[in-house]
């Protein structure tokens, strides 16, 4: 018989102090994603700094395949909802963008400047703007706390308006944060500023999906334990209430690589993302 405790739970959600050489991220995306959004821009596939909100950090970039996108990809970016923004993850479009689709990415305004139901709000109305400029089918992807504003768009109290969320055909969550209730627990939760009716609001496992919501929950099987718990949790929570899921845990990949995946149109993860 196996007893679970978690004792330390800044440790639970401590990724770069336990990946080897783990100090490299995010430094070693800014260089790739600068390429990438120089290139694009050049050939006139880029539409960099779309507002679409009134404060500073609402603007979203937009990346466009050669020829009409099929449908439409957002990406929302992790970091525990404190730090990093767009600008670290463009090249993750290239694989979208191979396969035909425009990808977004938007920033949004961080912790502790607003809480993190308002950081819903604009995710939505990111993803909003981004389905105007863009027909057809919607995907919505995210890392970490990326993956838990994904997941938020596709739950039935999902701050976006019916005709946006009837577009939405899949959500990837990488490695994300399904129950908010473990951050109240962690010294972050000082400028986070959850509280227990904050978690229950906003966290998508313990909130109902929408109709036909599809989803995998997808996670490096070397990351932490939690998050391996977080990303069976809402994958088994939400197959009860009718949506259709898919838990993958790929192997030998950490919190900060297993994204890397999006960067290839033949990549398992790219591959899933844009399944309809």
């Amino acid at each position: 018989m196996l007893e679970h405790r978690i004792s330390d739970w800044d440790d639970a959600y401590s990724n770069g102090a336990n990946i080897a050489r783990g100090d490299r991220w995010p430094a070693s995306w800014v260089e790739p994603a600068e390429t990438f959004r120089t290139t694009l821009a050049a050939a006139g596939r880029a539409k960099l700094d779309i507002a679409y909100g009134d404060r500073p950090r609402n603007r979203l970039d937009l990346f466009l395949p050669e020829g009409t996108p099929k449908g439409l990809v957002v990406f929302v970016h992790g970091g525990f909802w404190l730090q990093l923004d767009k600008s670290f993850w463009s090249h993750l479009a290239a694989g979208s963008i191979e396969g035909g689709y425009a990808v977004a990415m938007p920033s949004y305004t961080l912790c502790p400047e607003v809480r993190i139901a308002e950081i819903v709000k604009e995710i939505a109305a990111a993803v909003t703007e981004a389905a105007r400029h863009v027909e057809g089918p919607l995907m919505l992807t995210g890392h970490s706390a990326g993956g838990h504003l994904a997941s938020r768009m596709v739950t039935a109290t999902a701050p976006l308006a019916p005709e946006v969320q009837g577009r939405i055909r899949n959500v990837v969550s990488i490695s994300g944060v399904h129950d908010l209730r473990p951050m109240l627990s962690t010294a972050m939760n000082a400028r986070l500023a959850i509280d227990e009716a904050e978690a229950l609001a906003e966290s998508p496992a313990l909130l109902r999906p929408m109709r036909n919501a599809r989803i995998t929950c997808w996670v490096g099987g070397n990351e932490r334990s939690e998050f391996l718990r977080q990303n069976a949790l809402l994958a088994n929570i939400w197959t009860g209430l009718g949506a259709t899921t898919v838990e993958v845990v790929e192997p030998d990949r950490h919190h900060f690589n297993v994204i890397d995946g999006l960067a290839d149109a033949q990549h398992p993860l790219t591959r899933q993302l844009l399944s309809i």
